[in-house]
Order: C-alpha cells, then sequence, then structure tokens
C-alpha cells in the first residue's frame, strides 16, 4: 500500500509542531496563517514577514539568560541587541524595538538608520548602538557625529591597531570602546583566525600601550565572535575559555570593562527535525563567565549577545507554485518553480543552505522523490535535498490539481544578499512581498510591503 504524504511526515518526524498543523482539508497551517488562503488572496511567487514571531524569540532569548543567571547567582544584567546587517526592512527594526533591545550595526549606512530612528523617537540615548566590522573613512565620520551629538551608548568595536586612533581625531567628548577577539575558525574553514578583530595574545598589551593612560576614552566591552555561531561542540566551548581568560586578564588591568559580547547567535530551524536545547546553551554559558571569574577573582560582566539570524531568520517565508513537471531521465524527476532560488534564497545557491520546505497542500496525496528547479537558465538553480534527508519528497505532481510548496524561517540575509528591489539574475522578478501581523485582539492583518518587480523596474535600473 502506498502511503501518503502525511503518513511519510509522521513516519520521519515529530508532526505537528508548535508552528505548523493541517487544516481539515489537509492544508498547511503556519502560525495560525492559512497559507492556500494567502495564496488565493496575493498569488505566487510570494515572500512574507510574520512580524510576532520576532518578539517571541526575543522574549525566549531572554527568559533563557534570566533563567541560567537566577540558577547561578550571576549578579549582571542581559542586554539583547539585534545585529542589523541580518535584514535592515523598517518593519523589522520596529518591531525588534518593541522588546527593550539594542543595536548591532556594521556599516556607515547603518549609522543613518539609527539617526532616523532616533529622530522617530524609537531609540534614544540610552540605547546601546555596538560599531562593529572593519570601518571605512564614511563609518568613521558617521560614528563620530553620532557620539558628538551626545549618544553616550554608541560604543565602537575596535577591529584593528588603527581604528582607535581614526576615531579619536573627530570625537570631542569622552567615550567608551570595546576591542572584537579574533577567534580562530573552526578546523573544517579555509582559514585559520578571524580577519576581523585583534589576536588573542596582542589584545592586553594593545589596551595597556592605547587605552589604559588615554583620558578620553574608556573601555567598557570585550567582543567574542564565532562565525559558526554557538553550538554545543569542543570548537566553541575552547574558544570561548580562551575570551574568558582574556577577560579576565583584561580585568585585572582595567576596572571600567564591565561587558562580554557573545557575538554569534543561536541557530534558527532548518528541518522538522530540528533539535537544540537553548536553555542548556545559556546554563552553560553563564556557568563557563561566572567560574572563570570567580576563578580569577574578578566581577561578572555584563552579557551582551547579537542575535541576528535567530532574531529574525523564523518570521520569514517564500512561497512557490509548481509550474510543471520535467522527466529528464529515467531517475530524475524536476519540479519547476514560479521563481528562483538563486534570486530568492540566494544562500540555497551560494552555501547549500537548506531552508524547512514543505508542501503548502496536497498532504493526503502520495508522495515521490524530486528535485527542485527555478526558473533561471543557469545549472546552479536548484534544490535538491533537505537538512536531515537525502532528497526532497513532495506529493505527487498532477498536472490538473496545482500544487504549492513554502520555504520556511528563510527571513535573515535573503533579501540583502539578493540584491533586493535590483537586478536579478536573467530577470526574474522579485516577488510580491507581504507583512503579516496581529492587531490588539490577535486577529492576523496583512498588508502588501512591496509588489513583485515589473519590466519597468528593470528597464530603469538597466538604463533603457
Amino acid at each position: 500500500m502506498k502511503l501518503n504524504y502525511i503518513d511519510f511526515i509522521r513516519k520521519n518526524y515529530d508532526f505537528p509542531q508548535k508552528e505548523f498543523r493541517l487544516n481539515q482539508n489537509n492544508e498547511l497551517i503556519f502560525h495560525n496563517i492559512d497559507l492556500l488562503q494567502l495564496i488565493s488572496k496575493y498569488g505566487t511567487p510570494l515572500r512574507f514577514t510574520y512580524l510576532p514571531a520576532i518578539s517571541e524569540n526575543i522574549k525566549r532569548a531572554k527568559q533563557w539568560f534570566y533563567n541560567s543567571m537566577q540558577k547561578t547567582g550571576y549578579k549582571a544584567k542581559y542586554h539583547y541587541a539585534y545585529c542589523t546587517k541580518s535584514a535592515h526592512f523598517k518593519h523589522i527594526i520596529n518591531e525588534v524595538l518593541k522588546n527593550d533591545t539594542h543595536i548591532e550595526t556594521s556599516s556607515a549606512f547603518d549609522i543613518n538608520i539609527i539617526q532616523k530612528l532616533k529622530k522617530e523617537g524609537k531609540i534614544d540615548n540610552k540605547t546601546y548602538i555596538i560599531c562593529n566590522g572593519f570601518k571605512r573613512n564614511q563609518y568613521i565620520l558617521n560614528i563620530q557625529e553620532l557620539i558628538n551629538s551626545g549618544h553616550k551608548n554608541c560604543i565602537p568595536v575596535i577591529d584593528n591597531f588603527k581604528e582607535l586612533q581614526l576615531l579619536q581625531s573627530g570625537i570631542k567628548p569622552d567615550f567608551k570602546i570595546g576591542i572584537r577577539i579574533a577567534s580562530e575558525e573552526e578546523p573544517n574553514f579555509e582559514f585559520y583566525t578571524s580577519r576581523l578583530g585583534i589576536g588573542y595574545r596582542d589584545i592586553v598589551p594593545f589596551y595597556l600601550q592605547n587605552v589604559k593612560n588615554n583620558s578620553q576614552v574608556r573601555l567598557k566591552m570585550l567582543h567574542f565572535f564565532i562565525n559558526a555561531g554557538i553550538k554545543d561542540s569542543v570548537h566553541y566551548w575552547n574558544e570561548l575559555d580562551k575570551c574568558l581568560n582574556v577577560y579576565v586578564e583584561l580585568k585585572k588591568h582595567c576596572n571600567a570593562l564591565d561587558s562580554l559580547n557573545i557575538g554569534g547567535g543561536f541557530p534558527i530551524k532548518d528541518t522538522l527535525a530540528f533539535e537544540y536545547d537553548y536553555q542548556y546553551i545559556t546554563d552553560e554559558i553563564i556557568r563557563r563567565i561566572k567560574n572563570a571569574c570567580d576563578a580569577g577573582g574578578v566581577e561578572y560582566p555584563d552579557i551582551f549577545t547579537e542575535f541576528g539570524s535567530f532574531t529574525v531568520g523564523e518570521a520569514g517565508g517564500n512561497i512557490y507554485k509548481v509550474l510543471y513537471q520535467k522527466q529528464q531521465n529515467d531517475r530524475e524527476k524536476w519540479l519547476m518553480i514560479d521563481s528562483s532560488f538563486m534570486t530568492t534564497l540566494p544562500d540555497v545557491w551560494a552555501i547549500k543552505k537548506r531552508f524547512l520546505l514543505l508542501p503548502v497542500n496536497h498532504w493526503d496525496k502520495t508522495y515521490e522523490r524530486v528535485l527542485l528547479g527555478g526558473l533561471t537558465c543557469d545549472s546552479d538553480d536548484y534544490y535538491n535535498m533537505e537538512r536531515h534527508i537525502d532528497g526532497v519528497y513532495l506529493p505527487k505532481y498532477d498536472k490538473d490539481k496545482a500544487l504549492y510548496i513554502g520555504f520556511f524561517n528563510t527571513g535573515a540575509y535573503q533579501e540583502s544578499i539578493g540584491g533586493y528591489g535590483g537586478l536579478q539574475h536573467c530577470l526574474i522578478p522579485q516577488p510580491r512581498h507581504i507583512i503579516i501581523d496581529k492587531d490588539k485582539n490577535g486577529a492576523l492583518q496583512t498588508q502588501i510591503f512591496r509588489e513583485a518587480q515589473s519590466h519597468d523596474d528593470f528597464m530603469n535600473i538597466l538604463g533603457y
């Protein structure tokens, strides 16, 4: 007897899950959003942002750190910062700022966004603005302007030996800084040490030579970042312990140092089989920091985190319609979608990232293994396997009954990496983008953020 798709899912995963369930017609519901109704109203391809997921994840993270600090008797503060490079959209940052959060920036134009938010009253001088990244001239100038305007909680994080001198040349009041550690990357990386930051051995000498006797500058923060993110691995814990050794030594020379920034974010769900014990990881981070400080006889630092993907990733989704099935040989069936992976989900092509893929309808039909192809004439425009399954399995294609598929938790980085609103590969247009929110009574509300690109948009960009 052939199994239908819902049987396949229940056999391999725990389903339904918190955000996913089926309605009485065996159609997918996501966060109580009827996706087929959404398709009926807005068509496909479709990109959506579900704003309440952002606030939910911020609150979850705050609670994990609160729990850990309470359990261990860790007497310091926790600050949640959002790194804007994950998604700069106004509706994203407005939602983030509803939750008593701070901002991490990475380029000059970020500071222009900060100034705009200040004018609108969304943030004030108490909001921490953590300025990361390699700082070219305009970034330096914008940071100087922000600090000179009275934003005392703007903390430029020193990335190299020259930056402090460049910053100080144009800043009038006293100001705070951070120093970024150049952490060692995982063994499978193409390079050994991060290009960002200052090496472990150089940080204390840099402080003693450039900061200790500098009456204008106060070192507030040590910044630690692992590119692979926070995970329960020997590499992560080893790098964190090395960072803590530096913090303790630096604290003995610098009483003003009172903050440890744990850059690198929590992972997000990329499969129905996703498992990650956030509370355990948070407990272990706080325990190690506490033990290192106790052993070194120094005060516990305030903890900053900079969560980008974790903040916004699970708020995003992309929905496509299957246009056609191509049987290319005796083994490979291609389902052609009405958009492009390379343009709407560029991480699929660039770093072979896997998102959470599910059909929107036909869960009661039999299933088959397929390959998914995008509309560009590029052989790399495809999706061929899921995170924990060697292949893609979807309800069997029927040319007379439309099949819709959704990629979920796509809200981080895809717009900016894909050149949102600009020129797209093979002139495949960006899809319509909608925002989904809740009103004060909890009812879902949708609005169009941006229409799909038109030929006129492309013609203007191309200069015709």
